[in-house]
């Protein structure tokens, strides 16, 4: 079954929910280079003549279409659906930027943009104020988590209107205004105006550290921009100077990655001079290239762990994978999410960029870790996981057996972050979201830093749940079908057999208030989570997370006894 591969596990919860993580995938999930010339043409897939003529062919269709379709078209609307729905068939992460749209594409590389600070997702029709960040013009103007957008600069919502179209509007330069209508959530008829001043907006790659009374320093990330590695040994010079640093726990759960340079300079603060990082390989002998640390480490002997989960992608495998391959960190987690692909950047006609795969990357154990074949796909024309019986045995510095095809698998598995059916239900349907949203509007706009939710948090989120009435699969029923099928299949049906099975089935019937309690503290850890968004700030919210997080008590517990660290990175006898 491939959801449990792609969530597996409840870590994810403690940096996003799915919907938030599908949102920073689509915009920072690449592993990109920097732009040129990728391809030499000395080789080709296919011959001239067979593109020649498919671009004919295009070519004359539109033309015909113009010449003589009975009604008006909007080309410049068919060919952007056209390319788009092309690059998507191929893999995720090809993709077309018009010239309209550059801001996007450098504000990845860059870590800054011109806007207004808020991240947003398309829920139905509605275009929705997903993530309107602490401290940003957004958030600082009145815009609340959920808000759903009437009118953005004179620009009225419709279903037909897409996350990018609504993410060009709300973009532009820094001290421009802009007026959005929004409807808020869980009030009556409340259509708010917010004039919102534009900022030169910086996504803060790296917005907590820490260093405890024990010397182990934390680090959390969340995307890999120009500016990560220098943040990272600004933060570890700091509190080795403030204190004795005896360790470090590296934070890389629900970071999509970015660029791949700062994974390796990343790397290079904790490996010696000249150490491979990462190699790719792709068609041409130009997308051929290996990258070694190019600095005298920082941090050499540092004892070092890395948490990662599902939401660890890119440059944060990277950077886990060949620290693990390297014997230079403990990994601790979950699987990560499995991405070996490269990216770079062509330029187009029409000042135009094609962000193009164009290479698999190599940890310096030589295995890839992408997941997913995106030329191999099953009937429903999903591309095919690599299952976990055809991932092959590498060998890490000191022996260890690591393994490929299926993203980074942590030395030390926390079991704490499994997801059962209604906790995925919970994340997929924003169950937590939607509560904390309507307890912001029914609570006030102050909550006290050391508030938590209790009991009584837990019951209204309960009442809440009950008038939403939300469905979800129920793993047991899945399980009552298949054995009654098996029984039948098999030629067992008999009164007595059909008696049993339905006796347990009436056992195991589906009852949401008993899966709610069961999983009362990972809900309440959710429900915290959501709600502390919309109080506090970045940093205030995970050191808030950090009391409660098992991942990082395992890690902690680990840099605390020097030798099981070293028995975790020394090799089987």
């Amino acid at each position: 079954m491939f959801i449990p591969q792609i969530f597996p596990n409840f870590a994810v919860l403690f940096s996003m929910t799915m919907k938030k993580f599908t949102i920073y995938i689509f915009v920072a999930l690449a592993t990109c280079v920097t732009i040129g010339n990728f391809s030499s043409y000395a080789r080709q897939r296919a011959s001239s003549a067979n593109v020649s003529r498919n671009v004919r062919i295009f070519s004359a269709i539109l033309q015909n279409l113009n010449d003589v379709y009975v009604d008006t078209l909007d080309f410049d609307k068919l060919s952007r659906e056209a390319i788009d729905y092309m690059l998507y068939q191929i893999d995720p992460y090809t993709t077309y930027y018009a010239s309209d749209e550059l801001e996007e594409f450098t504000s990845i590389a860059s870590g800054h943009y011109g806007g207004i600070g808020c991240v947003i997702s398309k829920v139905g029709d509605s275009i929705v104020a997903y993530q309107p960040h602490y401290g940003k013009p957004a958030r600082n103007s009145g815009l609340l988590h959920g808000d759903r957008f009437v009118e953005i600069d004179g620009h009225a919502i419709t279903p037909a209107t897409t996350t990018e179209d609504a993410s060009k509007w709300l973009r532009g330069d820094a001290n421009t205004h802009i007026i959005v209508k929004v409807q808020r959530p869980y009030l009556n008829d409340s259509i708010i105006t917010l004039d919102i001043t534009r900022k030169d907006i910086e996504v803060d790659p790296m917005p907590y550290f820490h260093l405890d009374d024990e010397g182990i320093g934390y680090i959390n990330t969340t995307g890999f921009d120009e500016n990560l590695a220098t943040r990272i040994e600004e933060a570890i010079n700091e509190m080795s100077a403030s204190g004795n640093l005896n360790g470090l726990i590296l934070d890389l759960r629900g970071n999509p990655g970015g660029l791949l340079e700062s994974a390796v300079q990343i790397v290079g603060l904790f490996v010696d001079k000249g150490t491979e990082v990462v190699r790719i390989q792709g068609f041409e002998d130009a997308d051929r290239k290996v990258y070694k640390s190019t600095r005298k480490p920082l941090a050499p002997t540092l004892p070092l762990v890395v948490l990662i989960n599902n939401g660890s992608a890119s440059s944060s495998e990277i950077v886990a994978g060949a620290l693990q391959d390297l014997d230079r960190a403990v990994i601790v987690g979950s699987r990560s999410f499995g991405k070996g692909l490269v990216q770079g950047s062509r330029r187009l006609p029409y000042d135009g960029i094609l962000k193009i795969t164009h290479a698999r990357y190599y940890i310096p154990s030589g295995r890839l870790i992408q997941v997913l074949d995106y030329s191999h796909r099953d009937s429903d024309g999903d591309p095919i996981p690599v299952p976990d019986s055809l991932r092959k045995e590498w060998r890490t510095a000191h022996g260890r057996i690591v393994l490929d095809g299926g993203g980074i698998t942590p030395d030390v598995i926390d079991e704490d972050t499994t997801l059962n059916s209604l906790l995925y239900n919970a994340i997929n349907g924003d169950w937590a979201y939607n509560f904390a949203t309507y307890f912001r509007h029914t609570n006030g706009a102050e909550l006290p830093i050391e508030w938590r939710p209790d009991s009584t948090t837990f019951n209204d989120f309960k009442q809440f749940l009950a008038y939403q009435n939300p469905t979800y699969d129920h793993v047991c029923d899945m399980g009552i079908k298949y054995l009654r099928d098996a029984v039948k299949i098999e030629g067992y049906t008999n009164d007595s057999v059909t008696a049993a099975i339905d006796a347990l089935a009436a056992m195991l019937q589906h009852n949401l208030d008993h899966d709610l309690e069961f999983n009362r503290q990972k809900l309440i850890r959710m429900l915290d989570m959501e709600i502390s968004e919309r109080y506090f700030s970045e940093g205030q919210c995970v050191e808030r997370r950090l009391k409660e997080d098992t991942s990082f008590d395992i890690a902690r517990n680990i840099l605390l006894d020097p030798e099981k660290y070293r028995s975790i990175l020394s090799p089987a006898d």
